[in-house]
This record gives structure tokens, C-alpha cells and sequence, in this order.
């Protein structure tokens, strides 16, 4: 009887259903977004620029003296100036990706894929490939430097995400999926080692392996990649004699043994941790970017926030880096499906590793490498990264914030 009313009810008000339909359509409509996850990757890159302001400010003076012909007039906002526009572009596609479904950009994973190993293999083309320190790991294009082994780290995760929840690859089975996957990766990782990045192979490889545990891939798996990835870069310095990788492990057993040369650089970045103290010198106070600390502005800004802002101000920095670690491991528990899971995942495992590698380099806890400081680093091509992957995140978290999902 109940029944009948309400099928009368509804024919005489049809207008009932369409209003109740378009609420239900209403409500599928993503979140805004996670809030907290957006207000920190904004207040770490403001802080970034003006940490990267005050550390190359001697630098910037120092490198258009001397290129005056270039980047002329004499300067200290080149590095400052430089890295607002990067952070600006960057956050335009950061906006986009927010804004773009990730079941939409998945479909472009292997064009990505296939740019990021094409602009690899360029940085070891004479003539394009830039090398600085005997590594070539740059693309020169006009001012702007170019890191395509930082891209792949993106494309890593978006093409193990989508190749692990692709069709049958679900199973983990390792001829039907992991090889290939492996196959596919081994070009790139290879390219990178060679420049030579070990560090950024390394996180690379990291990368995939973490994506692929939280998956579900079996132990056995991560142990043999790992122990073939181990010998075989043993088996690589053992036989090409070590030559720039040797001299870097040499100066982490020892940076003061040859303090100004192989050490130099580590040895600066020890005096101004150790010169910070507990308060800092004050914002721009530092002494080491004075020409003492090379390129400040880069992987090695950690030492310099240390000096000016001393070990509160790094333990504050620190703290919000773990707030935004939690933050995204949230929205990766929180993710509508597998396939937006692996991929926060995988930013999350990223973000966390290029964070503990480039304190344990800073403070000599490991040998001394290119890893930028997400956010806070200096360079176009690792700005582009990290907000580029916070925007796939912030689109994952809104997702995820569908009714049912928490």
C-alpha cells in the first residue's frame, strides 16, 4: 500500500525525482580539496624563493660579474627572479593537474614516458647535454637548465600506477607484469646512472619498488631487485675503477681529509650548521653564502636556513615537511581506487625520500649528491616536479572526498 502512494506521489510530482537526481548528481562532484595539504606546499615554496633570495644573493652578484656579457646589469635577483617565474609556471600546471581528473592524465603516460627517456638520453648528446662537475645531467635551453632525470621520477610512478592496474597486471605475476615493468624502466634508470646520478637511479628504483609493495608485491621481489641493483653498481665501480663516485664516497668517510677539494663543499655546509646555533645568525645574516659555500642556493639551502634561522628554525621546517608527508599519506588512504592509491602513494614515497636524502647529505650522513630540498631548492625543473605532483594529489584528495570515502 505504501508502494502505491508513493508511485502516485511520484506521478503526480515528477519534478520531485528530477530535483532529488540532480542533488545526487550534485553531491558525485569532487571536495575542494585537501586544505591543509594546498596551505603548506604554498607557504614551503614562498618560503623557498625567499630562503633562495637570501642564499644566493653573493652568488648572484658574484656570476653576473662575471657573465656580465650575459646577465648584465650586475644583479643579486637573478636566482630570485628566476626562481618566481619558475614557481608562478609551476603552479599554473599545479592548478591544472588539481583541476584535472588523474583518470584523464593516466591516459598520457606513455607519451610522458617516452619524452622523459628521450630528454635523458639528450643529456648525453655533445652539444645539447650540459655538463657542470663532471656530471651531465642538464638539457641547456637558452637560460634555463633542464633536469630530465627529475621527470622521470614523475613518470615512474604514473606509468607503474596504470601498468600495475592495467588489464590482469593486478596479479603481480612476475613474467606477465613486474619484467615488463622492469624492462620498460631499465632504459631510463640506466641513462640516469650514467650521467652519473646514483642517487636519483636509486630513488627512482626506490620509487617503483614502493609502489609495487603497496600494491601487493610479494617480499622475495623487492629483496632480489634490491640485491641486483646493489651488485650490479658494485660491479660497476669495481670494474670502471670508481673515478667520480669514488672521490664522492671518499669525501663522506672523511670531508676534512681533503677539505678543499672533494670535501670542500660538505666541509662549508658542516661550518654553517655548526655557526647557526640554536637561534640562528638572523635572515641573511649568513656567513657561508658569502662565496665560501658553492651554488647555496641549491641542494645545500638546508645549511644555509640552519646558519640564518639555526636549529629552530630547522626543526619547524622539519615539523611541516611531516605535516605534509601525513597529509599526503592521508589522501592515499583515502583514495577512491587503486589506481589514484599507488599514485599518491608513490608522490608520498618520493616526497619523502627527497627529503631524508637531502638532510642526511647536508649534515654528511651519506656521500654528497644533486638531491634538491622539495619546494626550497633552487631550479625549474625540480619546482615543476613537486607541485606538479601536489596537484595530482590535491586532485586525488578532492576524489576522495566523494561520499563513502571518507
Amino acid at each position: 500500500m505504501a508502494e502505491t502512494d508513493n508511485a502516485a506521489a511520484v506521478q503526480a510530482n515528477p519534478g520531485v525525482v528530477k530535483r532529488t537526481a540532480k542533488k545526487k548528481k550534485k553531491k558525485e562532484k569532487p571536495g575542494s580539496g585537501d586544505f591543509v595539504l594546498t596551505a603548506l606546499v604554498f607557504g614551503l615554496t614562498v618560503f623557498g624563493i625567499l630562503m633562495i633570495f637570501s642564499a644566493s644573493y653573493y652568488t648572484a652578484i658574484n656570476n653576473t660579474a662575471i657573465h656580465g656579457e650575459v646577465l648584465s646589469p650586475v644583479t643579486p635577483y637573478t636566482y630570485f627572479v628566476k626562481q618566481l617565474i619558475f614557481a608562478l609556471g609551476s603552479g599554473m600546471i599545479c592548478i591544472l593537474l588539481a583541476a584535472m581528473d588523474y583518470h584523464v592524465l593516466i591516459r598520457f603516460t606513455v607519451p610522458i614516458y617516452v619524452i622523459t627517456v628521450i630528454l635523458t638520453a639528450l643529456t648525453h648528446v655533445p652539444g645539447i647535454g650540459a655538463t657542470v662537475n663532471n656530471a651531465s645531467r642538464w638539457i641547456d635551453v637558452g637560460p634555463i637548465n633542464i633536469l630530465p632525470g627529475e621527470l622521470v621520477k614523475l613518470s615512474a610512478i604514473l606509468l607503474c600506477a596504470w601498468w600495475v592496474t592495467k588489464g590482469d597486471h593486478q596479479n603481480l605475476e612476475f613474467v606477465h607484469c613486474l619484467l615488463p615493468l622492469a624492462l620498460m624502466y631499465l632504459p631510463p634508470v640506466v641513462l640516469v646512472y650514467i650521467q652519473p646520478s646514483t642517487t636519483t637511479a636509486a630513488t627512482i628504483v626506490l620509487i617503483i619498488v614502493g609502489i609495487l609493495f603497496v600494491a601487493g608485491i610479494k617480499m622475495r621481489y623487492v629483496v632480489s631487485v634490491f640485491t641486483a641493483g646493489v651488485l650490479a653498481v658494485l660491479i660497476h665501480m669495481l670494474t670502471s675503477g670508481g673515478g667520480y663516485r669514488s672521490s664522492r664516497i671518499s669525501s663522506f668517510l672523511d670531508p676534512f681529509a681533503d677539505a678543499q677539494k672533494s670535501g670542500y663543499q660538505v666541509v662549508q655546509g658542516i661550518y654553517a650548521l655548526a655557526s647557526g646555533g640554536l637561534k640562528g645568525l638572523g635572515l641573511g645574516n649568513s656567513v657561508q653564502k658569502k662565496l665560501y659555500l658553492p651554488d647555496p642556493q641549491n641542494d645545500f639551502v638546508l645549511a644555509i636556513i640552519g646558519e640564518e634561522l639555526g636549529y629552530i628554525g630547522l626543526l619547524v621546517l622539519m615539523a611541516v615537511y611531516m605535516v605534509l608527508i601525513w597529509r599526503c599519506v592521508l589522501i592515499t588512504l583515502k583514495a577512491p581506487d587503486m589506481l589514484g592509491m599507488l599514485i599518491a602513494s608513490g608522490v608520498t614515497i618520493m616526497l619523502a625520500l627527497q627529503v631524508l636524502l637531502n638532510i642526511m647529505v647536508v649534515t654528511s650522513l651519506m656521500p654528497p649528491t644533486g638531491v634538491a630540498l622539495p619546494f626550497v631548492s633552487y631550479g625549474g625543473t625540480a619546482i615543476l616536479l613537486f607541485l606538479s605532483a601536489m596537484g595530482i594529489m590535491i586532485n586525488i584528495s578532492r576524489q576522495g572526498q566523494h561520499p563513502g570515502n571518507g
